[in-house]
């Protein structure tokens, strides 16, 4: 009795497995997803190479790990400074934001095509504050909206956010994240 209750259990597994995997042919999205990121008003831009021994992104299987990224302005200049004290929440929230655009973009270089997103897995923010500072979820929260606006519910994601005392180049906030993608 218990070898077929073992047995059972484990065609329910694999069969509730079979049915949850996202192939090419199933499609993830009642809308085009780079679309919509033209009906947000965002462009997104082209990615040099980083300047160190990295890459912009890694993908293993269905996982896909993207390097964390600072905030560039429109002029390709880093948004600098501490939140709190040199920049206001906003202006971090917005700098959040920048750095979700060129997430977008080093995810796009990496797969080609944003449609294949099945959801955003987990963000880690590091907001350069002072150590009074609090307020990191709202800082971070400029990136995360940014991601269920493109996304819809596949851009809710768990997440850290957390305060440096320092940043690489005094840059606002740094970001990265994993995101499961359609095989």
């Amino acid at each position: 009795m218990k070898h077929l209750l073992l047995v059972g259990l484990i065609l329910l597994f694999a069969c509730k497995s079979e049915t949850s995997v996202q192939t090419s042919e199933t499609p993830l999205y009642n809308y085009d997803i780079e679309q919509r990121i033209i009906e947000l008003g965002i462009t997104l831009p082209k990615l040099g190479q980083p300047v160190a021994n990295y890459v912009h992104a890694v993908t293993t299987d269905n996982l896909v790990f993207l390097a964390g990224k600072g905030p560039k302005n429109i002029d390709g200049e880093y948004i600098k400074g501490k939140i709190g004290t040199d920049l206001t929440v906003e202006e971090g929230y917005e700098a959040a934001k920048m750095v979700g655009i060129l997430q977008l973009a080093a995810l796009k270089q990496e797969i080609g095509d944003l449609n294949k997103v099945v959801r955003i897995v987990k963000v880690l923010g590091m907001v350069n504050a002072e150590g009074d500072f609090t307020n990191h979820p709202e800082v971070i929260n400029g990136y995360s909206d940014l991601m269920v606006a493109v996304f819809g519910e596949r851009g809710k994601h768990a997440r850290a956010a957390v305060g440096m005392g320092s940043l690489p180049r005094n840059i606002a906030c740094e970001i990265e994240m994993i995101v499961e993608i359609q095989k």
